[in-house]
């Protein structure tokens, strides 16, 4: 898959164009105007809409199916007289999506999921996660533009916005097996086909064959999930969106701190290794704990608690070596240490 941020060094930066272009025949560079999101979402909508009200999906292979993919789907075109043929086993897309709202870059956009593994049984992914995947990309009149039949790992953060914003909605798969070949078989996982506006794929970026401000689809099957710490300072990085826009950034008002950037140095928290700069690192304004689990013995793993997570996890031989840190409050403000520049505690010396 085709990630959706791009190197300084490939990008246009023209007064009234943003979007750098190369076709597949050279290296002809086509400039492409900056529009306006919002009117852009309205025209996005416009496509969506009509895609989803002219297409039909196989919405019965769907049905008691013990195991769901993508693979067991078949999406067609309506015929011309608009009816959807042998509706026993047939339904309009329009009629099987939900619809989702989602503020991004100061824009109400729309987009559409259509879920067809409601019960997997596996965790849901956050925004900022790693999840391993099968998809394929498509634009609305049915062109192939990415895919991948063996599992890929992504992390969401770095992919174009739609995925840190559909993956929510779905959940990974209930078990897995090895099977010993190098291949893996994973039972009851997500299953889904998001529909998204220009805005949260590629925009004004023409990629891979995707023309500038093109509405997309991705077909996918969720299988595994990990929960992302990027900068390894014991937060998970979901946790760093302090203002709970799902994305990251820094701020724009150093006085409000509107972004995700404690101590205003341009650098979100997710990848700030002392986020408060009180001068010492996050992981050290954190309590560290180790827990050794001898399940020879019927001990089980505990349950962590507020504020508490897993850093680490190893088992020898049945007994599980399991490291935690824990978010501390020092002064009840409020306020956490690891955020708060006027506490500087380092509970590892």
């Amino acid at each position: 898959m085709r990630k959706g941020k791009i190197a300084l060094s490939f990008l246009c930066l023209v007064v009234g164009f943003l979007s750098c272009n190369k076709d597949d025949g050279g290296d002809n560079i086509t400039l492409v105007e900056l529009r306006d999101r919002t009117e852009q979402q309205a025209k996005d909508k416009d496509s969506l809409v009509k895609y989803l009200n002219g297409h039909y999906y196989n919405a019965s292979a769907f049905v008691s199916n013990p195991d769901p993919s993508t693979s067991d789907l078949i999406i067609s075109e309506l015929p011309s007289d608009g009816v959807v043929p042998d509706p026993d086993n047939n339904k309009l897309l329009m009629d099987a999506v939900e619809l989702k709202t989602v503020t991004f870059s100061d824009t109400a956009y729309e987009f559409y999921i259509l879920d067809l593994n409601p019960s997997a049984g596996g965790e849901s992914p956050k925004f900022s996660d790693q999840i391993r995947v099968s998809y394929e990309g498509f634009t609305l009149d049915n062109k192939v533009f990415d895919s991948a039949v063996t599992p890929v790992d992504f992390d969401l953060v770095s992919l174009v916005p739609g995925w840190r914003k559909v993956m929510p909605y779905f959940k990974g798969a209930e078990t897995f097996a090895n099977n010993g070949d190098g291949t893996v078989d994973f039972m009851n996982h997500g299953v889904g086909v998001m529909f998204l506006p220009s805005g949260l794929g590629y925009f004004s970026n023409a990629t891979g064959g995707i023309p500038s401000y093109t509405s997309i689809a991705f077909k996918f099957d969720l299988l595994q999930i990990a929960e992302n710490d990027h900068d390894n300072d014991g937060v998970p990085s979901y946790i760093e969106d302090l203002n709970g826009d799902g994305e990251f950034t820094i701020n724009t008002d150093a006085d409000t701190k509107d972004g995700d950037d404690t101590d205003s140095d341009n650098i979100p928290n997710y990848f700030d290794l002392d986020d408060d700069g009180d001068g010492v690192p996050t992981i050290n304004e954190l309590e560290s704990k180790t827990y050794i689990i001898d399940t020879n013995q019927g001990e089980e793993e505990p349950v962590l608690g507020a504020k508490e997570f897993k850093i680490s996890r190893s088992e020898s031989e049945g007994v599980i070596t399991l490291k935690t840190v824990t978010i501390k409050d020092s002064n009840s403000d409020g306020l956490d240490d690891y955020l708060d520049k006027d506490i500087a505690i380092n509970y590892n010396e």
